[in-house]
C-alpha cells in the first residue's frame, strides 16, 4: 500500500505481516515501510503495488515498483 508520493521518483510502501504472538498464540498486525523506486511517478497514495528487491539506489532505497496491482483512483 503506498503510502507517501511525494519524492520525485520515490514511493513509500507500508507492508502489513501477521505474527503470532509466542505467549498469547494470537496474531499482531506488525507493519514495514520501505521507499521503492518508482520511475514513471505513476503510483499514487492508496494503491496496492508489487516490490521487488534491487540494487542500493540511494541510502534508503533498495525497493522497486514492478507493478500496480489495484488503483485506489
Amino acid at each position: 500500500m503506498v503510502v507517501s508520493d511525494k519524492m520525485d521518483k520515490t514511493a513509500v510502501v507500508k507492508v502489513d505481516r501477521l505474527v503470532k504472538h509466542p505467549v498469547y498464540n494470537k496474531y499482531i498486525k506488525r507493519s514495514a515501510k520501505y521507499k521503492a523506486h518508482d520511475m514513471d511517478n505513476a503510483a499514487k497514495i492508496g494503491d496496492r503495488v508489487l516490490i521487488v528487491e534491487t540494487r542500493p539506489l540511494s541510502k534508503d532505497k533498495r525497493w522497486k515498483i514492478r507493478q500496480i496491482i489495484e488503483s485506489k483512483g
